[in-house]
Parts: C-alpha cells; structure tokens; sequence
C-alpha cells in the first residue's frame, strides 16, 4: 500500500533485479522505496511503484526522475545505482560505455535538479590491483588496475561521479562477488556445475591454485546498503567502502571443498601452464567455434589473488560480514543436489544438462513408485474408444485380403506368358509361368490369412493378432521380387496392397503391445529435451524423402525385372556394356546380378518398411515403442551406408556411373540426419528408465512411463504454415556454412577427371573420398552427432596427400587435391552455429 508522503524516498535503479529486490525489501518499512528499471517487475515487487528507465536515454531519463520528483514531493533521501552491463566474454562492448559509464553520468546530471542528499553506487573490489603478496591486505586507498572490460567501465563510472556529482553526497562500494544459498555466483557455480558434471575443466586450472578472490553473502550486501542509506548524515560528502569478506578461499581450495560436498572426493586439479590453456582457449571459441565458460581474459587473470581489509566499513559503517563462503557451500551444495534443475535455472545456468542427473533420475523413480498420472481403468478406456472408432481398419484388412485371393485371376497370374529373362537376372530361375503361378498361390493364401487374423485381432485380448497381419502385408510387398514375377501389375498392387494392411493393422488402430504404463501420461519431451523428436513435424521430412526413394527405386526395379524397356540416364553413358546408357549398365552389373533378387526392388522394399516404421505412433513413440524407433533407426542408417557403398564401387568395379542411383542415395543419405535425434532420445530413455527402476526389456517392447514432471505436450501439426514448414527443414539439423561447403568439396571430388584431368586410380581415390565426405558432412548436419565431422578432418588429410602417393594426376588436379584437403580440414574444425534446441546433457557432446 502506498507510504507515508513524509518518510524519505529511495530510488533503486536495476531495481527489479536480484540484489534491487533485496535491498528494496530492507528498506521499505522505513522508506518509500520506487524502483528505475527498463522492464516491469515479473510477479510481486518489493517497491512501491517501478518507473520505466532507459539508462542510455536522455528523454527516458529525465522523464524518470520528473516522475520521481512528484512521487517524492521533491527530496530524495538517496539513490542506489545499481543498473550496469555485466558479460563474462572479457571483450569490450559499446554497452559498458553507454550503460555504465554515460548512463551514470546521464542519471547524475538528471539528479542535479532533483534535491538528492545520496547517491551509492555498487561498484566491484575488481577495479583494485591484486594484493601484492600472499596473505597482504589491501584498502580503499590501494592503486586501481582493472583488468578487464567490465571492472575498467566501473572504474571509470567512479571517476565520473567524482566529477558529475556535484553538491550530491556520494558512497561508492566496491562489492566482492555476491551469493546466497543457491549460489548465484557466477564464477563459483560454474565452478561448482564442471565438478557435479565431471567436465574435463573441472580437473584443470590455468593459473595458481592459490589464488583466490573474497566473496560476500547477499544478506550482508543488503545490510551494508540498508546502512550507508541510514547513516548518510554521518558519512563523508564522498566515501569509498571495499564490502566483502576477510577470508578468501583460494581456488584449490574451493576446488576440494567443493569435490568432498558433491561427490564425497578429494577432488584432484591439475595446474595447466598459461602457454597451453592460452592456445587452447583461443583455439576452442575462435576457431572451432565452440562455447566455453573458461575465456583467454580469465586465464590472463587466473593468478590475481585478492584480500581485503574492510576496517574502514567497520568503523564508519559498523558493517562486518555475519556469513561465510565456507559455511554456505554446504548449503548450496544441498540445493543443487535436491533439484539439479532448478538450481541450473537460478544460476543462469542450462538446466537441459542436469535434467537426467542422479538426483532427478531419483526423483523420477520416487514418482513413477506412487500412482501416475493417468491410472489403469482411465488408459483402457481411452484405448477402448481409439479402438471402436477405427473397427474400420481392420474390416479394411479384411477387404484387402479378399482382393488379393481374387487378383490372381483378375490379373491373369495364372495364365501362360512367354518374356525375356529378367535384365538383373544372374542365377537359375523357374519358368515365367511357374514364377507367376508362385506368387498366385502366395496372394491367395497371404489374403486368406489377413481376413482371417484381421478379423481375430478385432477380439480385444487378441488384439496382438494385428502384428501378424502387418507381418503378413510385409511379405505381400517382398513377394513379387522372391518370385521374380512377370507381372508388373502384380508387383505394384502387392506394394500398395501390402502398405496398406500394414497401415490398417497396426498403425491406424490402437498400435497393440504397448503398455499402460506408457500411455499413463501425455508427456513426449524426453528428460532435458526443448522439443520431441517424435513428433510428425519431425517425421514428416523423413516419410516424404523416403516416398522418393521408394519411387525411384521401383522404377530401377522394374527394368530390372523386365517390366519397362530402359531407363532414363541424361548424364553417363554405358561405358563397355552392351546397354544405352550408365544407369542401365550400372543395375543391371554383375553387382546386382549376385543378389538373388532385384537389388533396387530389395531397396524400394526397404523405402516403403521406412514409409512405415517412420509414420507409426505418437510424438511419444521414443519411449512408447523403443523398439520400433531402434528399427527405424536400423533400416535408416544401413540403408544410407549400402547406398553410399553402391556409388563408392561403381567407377573403380563397374566402370559406369547412373545418375538414378545417385539420386536414390541422396535421398537415403539425407534420412540419416534427420532420424538420428529420435534414435538417441530413445537409447537415453532406457538407459534412464532403468536407472529408475523400469525394467529394461519390458520398456524395451512395451514402452514405459514418462520419467518427467508435469509437461504440457509440445505443439505439433495445429501451428501456423510457416511455423511447420520451417520445422520440416530444420527439425534436429541445422546447416551450418562449413558442412554445406564440405557438401561441395566432396561433390567436386566425385568429378575432377571433368575439371582436372586426373585418371585412375587417383580418380578412384577422389571419387571414393567424395562420396564418404558427403555421408560425414550430411549426417553431422544432425546437431546430435556433430563431432562426426571431424572425420572430414582425416579424410581431408588423404586428399591433400593422395597425389604425391597414386598415379592419375595432373599438375592442376595435384594442385587441386591439395587446396581442396586443405580446405576440407579447415572446414571441419568449426562447430557452426548452434541451435536453441537441447538434448538432455548430451549438449556438452556437441562440439
């Protein structure tokens, strides 16, 4: 409620900050305390009003203090500046000038006019010089040497209040660095997160360990604050105060303190000279691009040890620290321990990394122990009413199995037929008639079974006679290229056919097998993830590539089954083979030739089970049907590397190229990235699921619980157009410029006998490297597995050697090989840009 007009009024710029908000609740049983600051308070504040403020504004400013002024009535008791620019890169910004140092003066010309009997400002003990010994204590009156960006704006601010302020009493306290119980000390729970997430760095130290800097606990801050107010008839017209503690805990120190809190060890750090973490630090952010808590300007500074002699606060202010950094560690070690997550979240630090950590995967299996979230009889009803409003589906099955027990005859399967032998064909096989006649018999006996096991799974405790069915519709579409059938209307209806009963078998209706522990929550984010890798926006990419695939495919597949007379090749021609064109000659090779069926057919059938396996289930199916994505994963990843494997062999064994096949392996090696998250989020889940006490092969087949709390599913496909469109692309993949470049450079290498001249086996060499480039680039596009670029690092090392080791080369395809290994070296270094997506602590893997 609003103050006595008579009690004098504090203005607290920042003041809807951590520390403005404390000081503001001291104050403001005593004094009408208004806040300055540039965004409204987020919930309750403790001021009587905030006043908007732009610091780095004139207008913003003058009209504030006018506002202040008839808040007021005219006199201000004292002003406590804290509003400042503050980042940990050591780089200098324009905004420490215009919001420290001109923001400072912009406020105290703007006081002028305002009667103003104080103004305390929060500076930093970092604008003195290091102690110049061990155990040496220095004082306000101690020479200034800030070291870095933002303690030199601080130190310049003060020199502009010594000269703006005019007849305004001033104190300046130089503050050491601020925490509370959960920490919020920047440095230090950095410090305190390496050793809970056993980083590397947390056993490394680039300076001396014993150095250390003093700390100071938020309630004492506040209680030197609250006296310099009420003590401002008594001070100095300008004092400067060093605010901190007397103890300082060196940094090996904090380190062991630190270990023995969080894990019960003495934590061992090793003392890494300045040359090395300089280099490697520079290395790490300039060249590879990569985030990292530990800048080159932290590493300059890592011997500065600081003591301070704060007798001046004591006599003057009567203030002494009443904490201890020691005596809190135990506490904020609790916290952390207690909720991982939420002590991250207050710290500013990423709470994705801790969100699987021992003490919430304890928690998760506290909760999975006590009733969930839906409970038994709610999921079986929920799973009875899916399954009542789609009885259509498995009366559809029943339908296509009659078609197919009719299609023998209606598509002549039985009649005799006289064609060619098949051009892929290169083992004995039965007469054409006999081969039809095969695949009648199959069709009819498979229809027969799906009718009679479609119709059976519609019996609710049979419902698991579904997965036959759909095992059914796999061997309809696998058939026509076991049989080698004459008939391509027979291939293509099995492939629909046999897409279809898979679809209405297991897809459409209530997906049998999964558990009812798995459907008990709606939760589809897995532990530390920002979005689901499950859901459709997310698959949609992957079934529409792979719809390509399947139709390229299956028109290789039909000339090489005899169904068409050629193919369609606008760019290799056949080479030796007695065929029109390179695809002709490379499909029907003694490659493919030794596979005992159409090998592009065998890939359109492995396109359409990724169709399949891509589209089935929820945004949940990561920890639904673990199964099902680790298959999913499996066709995926194999099907891309035999692809790729196929163009690597066909310059140096087949002596053709085919611009269909290369196609056809684009698209395959494109899935890869695009389905590799949702493979990792599911290995996460059960590894985590059985650290909480789920049993791993029944989570493994049936699914299992969702191990967060309390998660509002993630929106999917009721988004705006442009919103889905740009998650089709980006989804988990990124594109930074260095692997679109490596794209490039692997592309190149496929054709220097075109630009460069060069000739077997260099060319074979260039031509093999080019394509596994391609494979490393694309996939590391996925976020998840980016490090896998660093593959192009050692393949880029061959290129530039293979010239002076293999023949084929010409002086400007060696001075090509050379400038392209080179580049793609350099071009694997980087990370690139990183998304804001996270990936539950598997974001310290992305480097």
């Amino acid at each position: 409620m609003p103050k006595d007009a008579n009690q004098p009024t504090i203005l607290i710029t920042g003041s809807n900050g951590f520390l403005g908000q404390a000081i503001a609740h001291r104050l403001r049983d005593r004094y009408r305390v208004i806040g300055l600051d540039l965004s409204p308070p987020k919930g309750r504040s403790e001021t009587e009003e905030t006043i908007n403020l732009d610091i780095t504004s004139d207008t913003s400013v003058r009209e504030a203090i006018e506002t202040a002024r008839k808040r007021s009535s005219g006199r201000i008791a004292s002003v406590i500046h804290l509003a400042a620019y503050y980042d940990t890169t050591g780089k200098d910004n324009p905004k420490y000038d215009a919001v420290n140092v001109e923001g400072t003066r912009r406020l105290l010309k703007a006081l002028q006019d305002l009667p103003t009997e104080q103004f305390i400002y929060a500076s930093t003990l970092l604008v003195q010089a290091p102690s110049p010994a061990k155990a040496t204590r220095i004082n306000e009156n101690s020479p200034l040497d800030p070291a870095w960006a933002y303690p030199k704006s601080k130190a310049e601010t003060e020199a502009v209040i010594a000269k703006e302020r005019g007849a305004i009493r001033t104190v300046i306290l130089r503050l050491a660095g601020v925490y509370d119980e959960d920490c919020r000390a920047a440095f230090i729970a950095q410090q305190i997160a390496r050793i809970f997430e056993r980083r590397p760095t947390a056993y490394l130290f680039s300076g001396d360990l014993e150095a250390g800097q003093p700390y100071l606990h938020k309630d004492d801050l506040v209680e030197a604050f609250v006296r310099a107010v009420d003590r401002r008839d008594e001070l100095p017209d300008d004092c400067v105060f060093l605010i901190g503690e007397e103890e300082t805990f060196s940094y090996g120190e904090l380190q062991k303190r630190i270990g023995q809190l969080v894990h019960g060890e003495d934590w061992c750090t090793l003392s890494l000279p300045k040359s090395l973490a300089k280099p490697g630090a520079w290395m790490q952010t300039e060249v590879l691009d990569q985030d990292s808590e530990i800048k080159p300007w932290m590493i300059e500074n890592s011997d500065d040890h600081y003591e301070i002699d704060i007798s001046r606060a004591r006599s003057r202010l009567g203030w002494q620290p009443l904490h201890s950094l020691g005596a809190t560690l135990p506490e904020m070690i609790r916290r952390l321990k207690q909720d991982p997550t939420d002590w991250y979240a207050k710290n500013k630090l990423e709470p994705s990394v801790v969100a699987a950590s021992e003490p919430e995967i304890e928690q998760a299996e506290k909760r999975l122990a006590q009733p969930l979230e839906r409970g038994k009889a709610e999921v079986e009803a929920a799973v009875d009413e899916h399954r009542l409003r789609t009885l259509w589906a498995p009366l559809a099955n029943v339908a296509l199995g009659l078609w197919l027990v009719a299609s023998p005859m209606t598509l002549g399967l039985f009649d005799p037929v006289s064609v060619p032998v098949p051009p892929a064909l290169g083992h004995e096989v039965a007469e054409p008639v006999i081969r039809n006649s095969r695949l009648a018999t199959s069709e009819i006996l498979s229809g027969l079974l799906v009718a009679v096991f479609a119709l059976s799974g519609m019996y609710r405790r049979w419902s698991y006679l579904q997965w036959i069915t759909a095992a059914l519709g796999v061997w309809i579409m696998l058939a026509p290229l076991v049989f080698w059938t004459t008939s391509a209307a027979a291939y293509a209806v099995d492939t629909l056919a046999g897409m279809l009963i898979v679809a209405f078998a297991v897809m459409i209706p209530p997906t049998p097998g999964i558990g009812l522990r798995a459907l008990s929550a709606d939760d589809d984010r897995p532990l530390g993830w920002s979005y689901s890798p499950s859901s459709f926006t997310q698959r949609m990419p992957i079934v529409a590539l792979a719809f390509v695939g399947l139709f390229v495919s299956r028109y290789l597949a039909a000339y090489q089954m005899g169904h068409v007379d050629g193919l369609w090749d606008p760019f290799f021609g056949p080479d030796d083979a007695p065929v029109r064109n390179g695809s002709e000659a490379v499909v029907t090779s003694w490659v493919s030739k030794g596979f005992p069926i159409a090998d592009a057919g065998l890939g359109a059938f492995a396109y359409a089970l990724d169709i399949l396996a891509g589209a089935i289930g929820d945004s949940r199916r990561w920890r639904t049907m673990p199964w099902m994505v680790l298959l999913f994963g499996l066709l995926v990843v194999p099907l891309g590397a035999v692809s790729v494997s196929f163009i690597i062999i066909q310059p140096p064994l087949i002596g053709a190229l085919c611009t269909l096949c290369i196609i056809q392996a684009a698209v395959t090696v494109v899935l890869i990235p695009y389905s590799i998250d949702e493979v990792l989020a599911t290995t996460q889940y059960l590894w985590r699921a059985t650290k909480a006490g789920e049993p791993f092969w029944r989570t493994f087949w049936k699914g299992g619980p969702a191990l967060s709390e309390d998660q509002t599913p993630s929106p999917d496909l009721n988004r705006p157009a442009s919103e889905l469109l740009k998650e089709f692309v980006t989804g988990g993949v990124n594109f930074p410029w260095t692997l679109v470049a490596s794209v490039l450079l692997g592309a190149a290498l496929m054709i220097t006998p075109v630009f460069f001249g060069t000739s077997p086996p260099l060319y074979h060499s260039d031509h093999v490297l080019g394509c596994v480039v391609i494979l490393v680039a694309v996939t590391a596009m996925a976020e998840v597995v980016r490090p896998v670029r660093f593959l192009n690092v050692l393949l880029g090392a061959w290129v530039a050697s293979s010239p002076f080791l293999l023949d084929g080369s010409s002086a400007i395809g060696t001075l090509a090989d050379v400038a392209m290994g080179l580049a793609l070296i350099a071009l694997s270094l980087p990370r690139g840009t990183r998304s804001e997506e996270h990936y539950g602590g598997w974001d310290r893997a992305i480097v």
